[in-house]
């Protein structure tokens, strides 16, 4: 009884070391492992290290405020403390992170595989960090305040002084932030008790929407006489950029000439206003091929319906999806694909990626065997980072000195944006190749490129780097985003395609992911009640 009169606290002193506690002793391995990673070899280094410390307190002194509210914050807090102990023991013993796999593995483990697990250590473990501080917090008396006004005044000061200090970090670190947890995708998964949480949600939104029924559009997709009546056949390859913004186009107006071969190239195209539909690959490759629009897209509705190369796929065109990126994240699924990358030709690839020119590889002998109209997607590895030096051959390393480290935030901004120019070199060497093959295949078909890239990139502009930033704030360098199309003489002339008025279009109007749904449909002349002609972006060039 005297010890448990002697523990009493505030509401705000009792968050206050739930926070504190759960920072130092259930994310011990998120900070090890970052203070590992970024090292105390500088006095930057230092400041980033310590300020992981404070941004996690806050963090967590937020939330907290704002879950553990009376009557229900010792529950909610023992319920905290120990799954933040359970995890922490796994991650530190088994060296593994969090994530909906390993929370789907734990709920369908059996009585006989949990007994496997227990160990002296374990319990040891549970109880020095979860059992007794939980048995501490059961027992402290929180003092009530003396008012509704001073307890929501104390709550808000809280509140208030922790975001203060959160935004104050975030000024001062973002440029450390953004590449560190881009490079170390993991360390979100290490994070207690977030980690837990999200895992368990996306468990129980994944069983949700398994539930859902998929959606088949386009059933009455066919061709029209206006293609079917041609003498060749139509063939379009569609290039996917990968992180590549229109700011560094030198066709889009940029001072660096980076598209050196591609200006050179007669009929070809080039669109100077056109924005993303996420700043994600994850959101943009799905959404693009979709038939919502960026303002009505979802990514549950995307993932549960059919898309642009289902419908052609029905109205007997001919699909093929090669891949050297992170996959097409759905868009493929029910077509034919190949994934370029786990080829791993030595002459293209190496440290487990590969350069984009192992898409065009044997891509001849599959065009010389088509007899049909065909659409064939290219999705690039592109100017994805950090590590953009890794991105191209020694032969388009055209801007000197680079910034050869993934460590972008350390380098200067020339080094910085010469290596990424460079990779934009690589894609323009890669699309004219792609055009020259076109134009061999040109006696069979009636062919046409089309190049457009997912989204954008920071390069270090207000501090931001990389890319991923909600679409409502995201700045222009992510959204907007390079489009160009390529066309053979047979292929504007089946088209009845104007070069003049799509010149004139590119220029003035502006286009977006939105248009390449409909775009294509167009392109292929698909009868279907889901084609909207006002989508079309060469729909008013034809003749």
């Amino acid at each position: 009884m005297k010890i448990k009169s002697r523990l009493q606290c505030s509401d705000t002193t009792f968050i206050i070391c739930i926070s504190l506690f759960i920072t130092l002793f259930q994310n011990t391995r998120f900070l090890t492992k970052g203070w590992d990673i970024v090292g105390f070899d500088s006095l930057r280094a230092l400041l980033f290290s310590a300020s992981m410390l404070a941004l996690l307190f806050c963090c967590l002194n937020v939330i907290f405020s704002l879950l553990l509210l009376p009557y229900l914050r010792k529950s909610v807090a023992i319920i905290f403390i120990l799954t933040g102990a359970v995890i922490n023991y796994f991650m530190y013993s088994f060296n593994i992170v969090i994530d909906a796999n390993m929370t789907d593995n734990a709920l369908q483990t059996n009585l006989n595989e949990t007994l496997d697990l227990v160990s002296i250590k374990m319990v040891l473990w549970i109880v020095c960090l979860g059992i007794i501080p939980s048995i501490i917090v059961a027992i402290t008396q929180i003092t009530p305040t003396q008012s509704i006004k001073k307890f929501i005044t104390f709550k808000a000061i809280n509140i208030i002084a922790s975001t203060l200090a959160i935004v104050f970090i975030a000024f001062f670190f973002y440029r450390d932030y953004a590449p560190f947890f881009r490079n170390n995708k993991d360390m979100m998964k290490m994070l207690v008790p977030s980690n837990a949480v999200a895992s368990l949600i996306k468990n129980i939104s994944d069983g949700i929407e398994a539930r859902k029924p998929f959606e088949t559009i386009g059933l009455d997709a066919k061709k029209g006489e206006k293609i079917t009546g041609q003498p060749k056949k139509t063939l379009v390859i569609l290039v996917l950029g990968e992180t590549a913004r229109a700011e560094n186009f030198s066709l889009g107006g940029y001072q660096r000439d980076t598209n050196p071969l591609l200006s050179k190239r007669s009929n070809l195209t080039y669109f100077d206003n056109v924005s993303s539909c996420g700043t994600a690959t994850a959101v943009s490759l799905p959404c693009m091929f979709s038939n919502m629009t960026r303002k009505d897209y979802s990514a549950i509705e995307a993932k549960h319906q059919e898309n642009v190369l289902d419908i052609l796929q029905r109205a007997n065109v001919s699909v093929l999806w090669r891949d050297n990126d992170s996959g097409c994240k759905g868009a493929c699924d029910r077509v034919p694909n190949q994934n370029s990358t786990r080829l791993m030709l030595p002459e293209f690839c190496s440290d487990g990626a590969c350069k984009d020119e192992i898409l065009l590889d044997k891509l001849d002998d599959y065009i010389q065997k088509l007899d049909n109209d065909g659409i064939i997607v290219l999705h690039q590895m592109g100017s994805h980072g950090p590590t953009y030096y890794q991105r191209y051959p020694a032969a388009q390393r055209k801007f000197d000195p680079t910034c050869d480290t993934k460590q972008i935030q350390d380098c200067d901004k020339v080094k910085l944006v010469n290596t990424y120019d460079n990779s934009i070199v690589y894609t323009d060497y890669i699309l004219d190749k792609t055009i020259s093959l076109l134009e061999k295949n040109s006696d069979k078909f009636a062919t046409s490129m089309i190049y457009v890239s997912d989204h954008g990139e920071s390069l270090g502009e207000n501090g931001m780097y990389l890319h991923g930033a909600p679409y409502a704030i995201a700045p222009s360098q992510q959204t907007h985003v390079p489009m160009m199309i390529w066309t053979s003489d047979d292929y504007r002339n089946s088209q009845k395609l104007n070069q003049d008025c799509l010149s004139k279009e590119a220029k003035q109007n502006t286009f977006s992911h939105d248009n390449l749904f409909h775009s294509l449909l167009g392109i292929f002349d698909i009868q279907t009640n889901q084609y909207k002609p006002e989508l079309d972006m060469f729909r008013s060039c034809r003749q």
